[in-house]
């Protein structure tokens, strides 16, 4: 499944939690129990479906985008890339945002550089 897809279904769970929860903490309180209302046990809850999202989701995020910025500011002329369409080539020239790359049958063609996918082992 895509991880998009994942991201949407997963926020859209943790939404409709929410709601639940609120809702729940509407309900008058019945004879026996202390004044209903919006418990501690509520926000307990949500402080850590939130803190599951993060470390789940978010926090993964965050490190992939670090390191395709990484990646993108240790390019240099010579190295072998592979782009987000799969053409295998070598670095010819870089500018701030372009790439020249020489593929296999000599030819040379320029792509974005931020669609340099990752470097390439020999």
């Amino acid at each position: 499944m895509n991880h998009n897809r994942v991201l949407s279904l997963a926020l859209i769970a943790g939404l409709l939690i929410t709601v639940l929860v609120f809702i729940g903490g509407c309900i008058p309180a019945t004879e026996g129990e202390e004044g209903g209302g919006f418990g501690w046990e509520m926000i307990i809850f949500l402080v850590l479906i939130f803190a599951i999202f993060y470390f789940l989701m978010i926090r993964p995020q965050r490190k992939r985008q670090k390191e395709q910025r990484e990646l993108m500011e240790g390019l240099q002329r010579g190295d072998k890339v592979i782009t987000v369409g799969g053409i295998y080539g070598q670095i010819e020239s870089l500018t701030e945002d372009s790439v020249v790359l020489k593929i296999e049958s000599g030819t040379t063609i320029r792509v974005a550089r931020g669609s340099i996918a990752g470097k390439r082992e020999q």
